[in-house]
């Protein structure tokens, strides 16, 4: 089985990309892993042309692609993505707008494959779950549309830098064994 794990911040080096290290060094003695961040890539905002809803392809030719090649090739997915004002970066939210052409509530719709199992990761500064359950709210919302099973979440509270998430790491593996 092979995982994706997307780092859904733009920090390259932050906490969560310490967690998407974590997560990746667990998974990999028993699945195929690739572990990426968002802004390593470049792509443009969703027009809003809606050419999509009638053709089920967007566009626009840019990095995006290479990102939706990589859902496709994976069978499980799991989203690492900490609270920006209370909710997913806007990076992974631009990205999540671009899925419109694999969008399940419209026809013709592309189709990333049968079968995909997603995980949520979320994480925030702050002590209240409130946040962490938003974020994970969208990520399975986005997961719901695109026809991706969604098995599991994690919230972490009090994680503003990544020295925190050695504190955390015992859940962290905890949730992967799960996986």
């Amino acid at each position: 089985m092979k995982v994706l794990v997307i780092n859904c911040s733009p920090v390259r080096n932050g906490a969560t990309a310490e967690i998407v290290t974590i997560v990746s060094d667990c998974l990999k003695n028993k699945y195929k892993v690739t572990s990426v961040c968002i802004d390593d890539y470049n792509f443009n905002f969703c027009k809003g042309c809606r050419t999509c809803h009638n053709t089920a392809k967007c566009v626009q030719r840019d990095d995006f692609d290479k990102i939706i090649e990589l859902y496709e090739w994976a069978d499980i997915i799991i989203s690492v993505a900490p609270s920006y004002w209370a909710d997913i970066p806007g990076q992974f939210k631009a990205f999540i707008d671009r899925c419109t052409p694999w969008c399940n509530t419209h026809e013709p719709h592309s189709t990333i494959g049968k079968g995909k199992k997603g995980y949520s990761i979320a994480l925030r500064t702050g002590p209240s779950m409130r946040e962490c359950n938003r974020i994970i709210e969208s990520i399975e919302h986005f997961y719901g549309h695109m026809e991706i099973m969604c098995c599991g979440n994690l919230g972490l509270c009090s994680v503003e830098y990544k020295e925190a998430v050695e504190a955390r790491k015992s859940e962290i593996i905890e949730f992967c064994n799960k996986i």
